[in-house]
């Protein structure tokens, strides 16, 4: 049985997963994070944390967290994070600009290549660095 909440893809069948895949897997994976920080740290009803997850997981923060993050980046981390923000992605959402939007979603390939791969500490440490920086993605 597959452990889906565990994979550990090899690096070559994470290369044949498209772009916009391994974003998708990114997307839920720092929504998780993210989520999970905020109950660590108690952010209290509902409403509230779901206001404050939308202020860390969005475009514009993530670009923001992607910019601090390059420089501690391995060359095969690089690689997933191009392949992302270099993804013919739809038009980018009101308030962000095309730039925002591709860094974002290049953060979101690198998160998700790396869970695909099996590389949980490594996002560890890549989200701890992102947290402990303002407390803001």
């Amino acid at each position: 049985m597959n452990d889906y909440m565990a994979p550990q893809m090899d690096e070559a069948a994470v290369r044949a997963v498209s772009a916009a895949g391994l974003a998708h897997v990114g997307d839920a994976v720092l929504e998780l994070l993210v989520r999970t920080y905020l109950c660590q740290h108690g952010t209290g009803t509902n409403t509230g944390l779901h206001r404050a997850t939308v202020q860390l997981v969005n475009a514009a923060a993530q670009s923001a967290a992607m910019d601090r993050l390059l420089p501690l980046l391995t060359e095969d981390e690089q690689a997933l994070y191009r392949r992302g923000r270099n993804a013919h992605t739809h038009a980018a959402p009101r308030g962000v600009s095309p730039g925002q939007y591709a860094r974002a979603t290049g953060m979101e390939a690198l998160f998700g290549g790396l869970y695909l791969l099996g590389r949980r500490q490594r996002i560890n440490e890549l989200f701890a660095r992102m947290m402990e920086d303002d407390h803001a993605l």
